[in-house]
């Protein structure tokens, strides 16, 4: 819609009844060139107060989250339809990540020496982490606090500036958090949020101002966003969608898999993308484990225990998964009735095949697929076949058997006998491999993704008779360079 002052203007709706939470505007290339361009200037600010002075105005902001942690909660909750609850949970989440990130990125990013070796022993050598200056954060609805809070909050604890597109279906939240900032930290806008559609987004992922990207959705728009960064070479990180599997193996407890896989595959409507989506059981604890899983979906109910579908558009994607699946495997939960939009009740279809767009593709919905395999390594095998490369669950009774399926599981993070554990742990990174993105937030890498090496090296004095790099330089002193060479590195006997 377009005001009376010709600014034009999007509702935020409550997906499961519809009704509108919310009226923003969208904001076009010049009105995010202007937001940049101000974003700058207080990166400069931000910079220039070092790590204690970031570190306490960080940390203010966390107790202001803290503070309004129910009205944050209560945002997410009318905007997503997830329940009261979960939205709790992901605040708690972010909250305790920025802490993290406010509290140890002097520690990773600091100057600290570096041995300069034998040949540059004359050298003082230092490494240190600088701010990137602009950050960019392009945000999801499915997690809309925690998700970009990853990005946000490290980059911000790293030293720049952030300049928050949330999505377009949760843009109260980001409006909120930047306001809350800006409570915290009075004297610049270092964080500020800029709402619209997809145009306010590639507007960001194109300005010049913006020295990194940090992206969370689809695959498919991580490419457009790419191609926007690619007009000024600006980087990016890119966190994607998934289609993650958790193994039972036979010695696995299973009221404890069946219970995780459920809550991995069904919670926030399945809109997770580190979410259950497909199952390998070992054939000795097949029948088992479906009775504990089955029984448990059995008491789950959607508009109870989880959401509605945030982006009605998905709904479709989900009909069109349960009908593949249920054509050529086994609902043994739900089916093709279980879509009541804007809801979708528990679907667990088993032998479906491997080829299937059920199995292959990302459903981001609550349902998940379970196969019977002769053993783990078949397992693996299955659960590596995607072009996808995020995140997966192993359960198992052997915990060294379960570290090594875990380090082989191609993805950035396992959970073992647990299910996405390693998300509430900040020191962890959080990223992908294939189609599920590149590069890592979260953690000591998370920090060091929102700034730029600086490497220093300092002579301290002159080494006699060995001055290489000079026109002066004669044959004796490559003589001596290569009698210290060979006698350093060249091959000696055993």
């Amino acid at each position: 819609m377009t005001t009376v002052t010709g600014q034009r203007t999007f509702d935020s709706l409550d997906p499961a009844t519809g009704a509108v939470v919310g009226t923003h505007p969208i904001q076009d290339a010049a009105a995010v060139r202007a937001a940049v361009a101000e974003a700058e200037v207080a990166a400069a600010w931000w910079a220039g107060l070092g790590p204690a002075g970031r570190r306490r105005r960080l940390l203010d902001y966390k107790a202001v989250l803290t503070r309004d942690l129910s009205r944050i909660a209560d945002v997410v909750h009318a905007e997503t339809g997830k329940p009261k609850g979960d939205a709790v949970l992901e605040v708690v989440l972010a909250v305790t990540h920025l802490d993290w990130a406010a509290r140890n990125a002097h520690r990773v990013l600091g100057r600290r020496r570096v041995s300069p070796g034998l040949v540059g022993a004359n050298i003082a050598a230092t490494l240190e982490y600088l701010p990137l200056g602009v950050v960019g954060v392009i945000g999801p609805w499915n997690y809309p606090v925690f998700t970009p809070m990853g990005s946000i909050a490290y980059a911000l604890a790293a030293g720049n500036a952030v300049v928050f597109k949330p999505s377009e279906l949760t843009p109260g939240v980001g409006v909120l958090l930047a306001a809350l900032f800006a409570e915290a930290v009075p004297e610049h806008r270092v964080l500020r949020t800029v709402t619209g559609l997809g145009e306010t987004g590639a507007a960001l992922a194109s300005d010049p101002g913006v020295s990194k990207i940090a992206f969370t959705g689809s695959t498919a728009t991580a490419k457009r966003v790419m191609a926007a960064c690619a007009t000024n070479l600006t980087p990016m990180v890119a966190e994607c969608g998934g289609k993650d599997a958790l193994i039972v193996d036979a010695d696995a407890d299973l009221p404890a898999a069946a219970d995780a896989a459920l809550w991995g595959a069904l919670s926030n409507a399945g809109q997770t993308c580190v979410g259950v989506e497909r199952i390998y059981v070992v054939d000795a604890v097949y029948d088992a484990f479906m009775r504990e899983l089955t029984d448990r979906a059995g008491r789950v109910r959607a508009g109870r225990d989880y959401g509605p579908i945030t982006m009605p558009a998905q709904i479709d994607v989900i009909r069109r998964h349960i009908d593949d699946a249920v054509a050529g495997g086994r609902a043994v939960v739900g089916g093709a009735g279980s879509v009541r939009a804007p809801f979708v009740d528990p679907v667990i279809v088993e032998d479906v095949p491997e080829d299937s767009a059920a199995v292959r593709e990302e459903t981001f919905g609550p349902t998940v697929t379970v196969k019977r395999v002769a053993d783990v390594e078949e397992a693996l095998e299955k659960t590596n076949a995607t072009a996808y490369g995020l995140a997966g669950t192993v359960f198992s009774g052997n915990a060294r058997r379960a570290v090594e399926l875990a380090r082989r599981m191609r993805g950035g993070m396992t959970a073992i006998n647990s299910v996405i554990s390693f998300a509430s742990i900040p020191a962890l990174p959080f990223g992908g491999v294939g189609d599920s993105g590149f590069g890592r937030i979260h953690g000591a890498d998370g920090l060091r993704e929102f700034a730029r090496p600086k490497a220093v090296s300092r002579q301290r004095f002159a080494l006699p008779g060995m001055n290489l790099t000079s026109f002066t330089r004669g044959e004796k002193e490559l003589d001596r360079l290569i009698r210290l060479v060979t006698f350093l590195h060249g091959r000696r006997k055993q």
